[in-house]
């Protein structure tokens, strides 16, 4: 654990790329296999799960550094993490450990579960007497399962390509699936992900092992723009961005297994698309997305006009659904006839990645999509159509169809374009042309400090609209004077109404500005929370919304991120509950 939190020191300490994979050579060369393996892990996104919960990690701080509770959330208030408070407030050790990570993963964090609270309460307060304040800080991240390091997966293998002398695509290869769950890490499979072959070797893989996913890059400016920059059309293979879950589907030795781009093994949650997947040619591998998949109703072929009333650009019939219906399949153990009929799911393919056991990542985007095209020919699977048009402009026009049909925008991809690995333009190039999000204009009314080094700052918001527009700004005016008087929203009457949480999309100098202002018009403090009286309007970006009876305002909204901060704006201007709902999908 020592090496392990010294690493974590390092790379918390410096934003310096070089420094950071210095620093993960340094660690992979001097640790022991097994503990690496685990490091690999945990830095590559591995989720350690809770084993005991942080209110019980919190009393038992309290307890052994003999303090009262109101004294640890004031220390909180202040630092701002809950695991760093702990680890501050402590006694120092008298002696230090050195148990290696790996034996205090699989002999002494996993054993905790189902443990009784009283035996969980002793084995960790013994183990925070051999640790430094470092030492303490991550095992009670990794206790409460909320491990989390500024490093990226790329770095992690660029440093494991470095330490075995390895070519770095390679590594990411051998990397895919190595932080699910299912399969614990060991030195044993360390050495396999940095182990030297002969050079043009093919890579042996697990059989059911997925290829890194290529991503795209974000696309901006107009469509005039888009010749000099991108040249012809007609040198791109341009397909509708789908809002579902990027995955793989593999078909090797008479089995079938599908990944997420998560790199989480989710083939148990989708039989749809195991059964359609049977119908493949052992070789396999497609890359393409899992949606939930709306047919059209009888006799819903032909719009007001004359044009295909669903489908995407009328090449398909029928359309995705939006994602929070996908979202119901996601993670759950039983699968029930009705959440099978009620979110029934299909495999969009888009690419073909290997054909009888032959990689063809190397081979132009034009040769694979024949390929995937004359295969799919004799499938259930349903095909990506590819879109024609003589000009950006068109697809501009069409693009601005997208949320009609369902999906975000479209997906550029070069003709002669190789299928590379992450977001890279060494191998070939994608590109994402998304449509803009939508917005709506609301109020910030609660905030939470941030993580790491925002730990000091309030950056994390709650917004809300009013549920009706305000007759002017005196009525307004009265809202804003109650809430600050603590006074209880009548039934009925104006008020503010919570609807999402966001924490992007500011500079680090406005975060600080609105943290002045949290600070200076704070109403009350619910632990790290705090709220504020309304002074601030921002306009908040999403990708999605729908309804939800999860929350209070009955609305949901997907990946919000604040675009800027309207100070042009008074408060009685923001946007209302029933802007929201105009929102909705038809």
């Amino acid at each position: 654990m020592r090496q392990f939190s010294q690493l974590f020191a390092e790379l918390d300490a410096t934003t310096s790329t070089n420094a950071k994979v210095e620093a993960l050579q340094r660690y992979f060369a001097a640790a022991a296999p097994a503990d690496a393996a685990w490091a690999v892990y945990f830095l590559a996104g591995g989720k350690p799960r809770q084993v005991v919960p942080m209110a019980l990690l919190a009393q038992l701080a309290c307890e052994e550094a003999g303090i009262a509770p109101w004294l640890f959330d004031e220390c909180y208030q202040a630092v701002g993490d809950l695991a760093e408070t702990i680890a501050h407030v402590l006694p120092r050790a008298s002696q230090t450990s050195k148990v290696g990570l790996a034996e205090w993963v699989e002999q002494r964090l996993l054993p905790l579960r189902g443990l009784p609270p009283a035996e969980s309460a002793a084995r960790v307060r013994g183990w925070w007497r051999e640790l430094d304040d470092q030492g303490r800080f991550l095992l009670t991240k990794l206790v409460g399962g909320g491990f989390r390091v500024g490093v990226s997966k790329l770095l992690v293998q660029r440093a494991l390509a470095a330490h075995g002398g390895v070519d770095a695509k390679r590594v990411a290869q051998r990397m895919m699936g190595y932080t699910d769950g299912k399969v614990v890490p060991s030195a044993e499979r360390f050495a396999a992900l940095v182990a030297t072959v002969e050079e043009g070797a093919p890579e042996r893989a697990d059989e059911g092992q997925p290829y890194p996913f290529f991503l795209a890059h974000q696309l901006d400016g107009t469509a005039e723009t888009f010749t000099p920059r991108l040249g012809p059309v007609q040198d791109w293979q341009v397909e509708w961005k789908y809002d579902g879950i990027r995955g793989q589907v593999v078909k090797r030795g008479g089995r079938v297994w599908v990944w997420s781009r998560g790199e989480e093994l989710v083939t148990e949650g989708f039989p749809e698309i195991v059964a359609l997947a049977q119908e493949l040619p052992d070789g396999t591998v497609l890359d393409g997305e899992i949606l939930v998949w709306q047919d059209p109703e009888p006799g819903a072929e032909l719009a007001s006009g004359s044009e295909p009333a669903a489908g995407l650009a009328g090449t398909l019939a029928g359309r995705p659904a939006p994602f929070a219906l996908l979202q119901q399949r996601i993670g759950r153990k039983t699968l029930t006839r009705k959440v099978l009929a009620d979110a029934p799911v299909t495999f969009m393919a888009y690419d073909l990645l290997e054909q009888d056991g032959q990689d063809l990542r190397e081979r132009p985007q034009g040769e694979r999509r024949a390929r995937l095209e004359a295969l799919l020919a004799r499938t259930r699977l349903k095909l990506s159509p590819v879109e024609t048009a003589t000009s950006w402009l068109d697809f501009a026009q069409r693009r601005a169809r997208s949320r009609e049909l369902g999906v975000e925008g479209f997906m550029l991809k070069r003709l002669d374009a190789a299928y590379g690995t992450g977001r890279t333009k060494a191998d070939g190039l994608w590109w994402k042309w998304k449509i803009d999000p939508m917005t709506i204009d609301c109020v910030l009314v609660y905030a939470q400090a941030g993580h790491g080094r925002r730990a000091s700052v309030y950056t994390d918001y709650t917004f809300a609209v009013w549920n009706r527009p305000p007759r002017d700004r005196h009525e307004a005016d009265a809202v804003l004077e109650a809430i600050a008087g603590k006074e209880p929203a009548q039934p009925g009457a104006l008020q503010l109404v919570a609807f999402a949480k966001a924490y992007s999309g500011l500079t680090d100098e406005e975060f600080r500005q609105v943290d002045a202002i949290i600070r200076r018009t704070t109403i009350e403090k619910f632990g790290p929370v705090r709220s504020v009286r309304p002074s601030l309007v921002f306009e908040l970006g999403f990708e999605g919304i729908n309804r939800s009876s999860r929350h209070k305002s009955g609305i949901a909204v997907r990946f919000p991120r604040m675009l800027r901060i309207r100070h042009d704006k008074p408060l009685h201007e923001a946007d209302t509950l029933q802007a929201l709902e105009a929102l909705l999908p038809g």
